[in-house]
């Protein structure tokens, strides 16, 4: 049984981001409300691209499991570029 706030999958995710970060790829991240999760749908992340960094080149290195992005245009989460959300979870692919 999955733990609140301890999700194998968002784990996963995160140890991506941080990988990205710490290649440039991603300036920096964050999943806002990431104690309270139970599975990766209803995870959101932010995160802004480094620097000479396009999108695209972040979304081919996140895990394939149907997420959406799209510019996070009314900041009311994060103050960071990008709206990431997962459709579903990577457990039931």
């Amino acid at each position: 049984m999955t733990q609140i706030g301890n999700v194998p999958e968002i784990n996963a995710i995160k140890q991506k981001l941080d990988y990205l970060q710490s290649s440039g790829l991603v300036k920096e991240w964050e999943i806002p409300y990431e104690h309270i999760l139970t599975r990766v749908s209803s995870a959101v992340l932010f995160l802004t691209p480094g620097a000479n960094t396009r999108p695209e080149e972040i979304w081919a290195s996140l895990p394939d499991n149907g997420f959406t992005y799209r510019l996070n245009d009314d900041k009311k989460l994060s103050q960071m570029e990008w709206r990431v959300e997962f459709l579903r979870d990577m457990r039931n692919n």
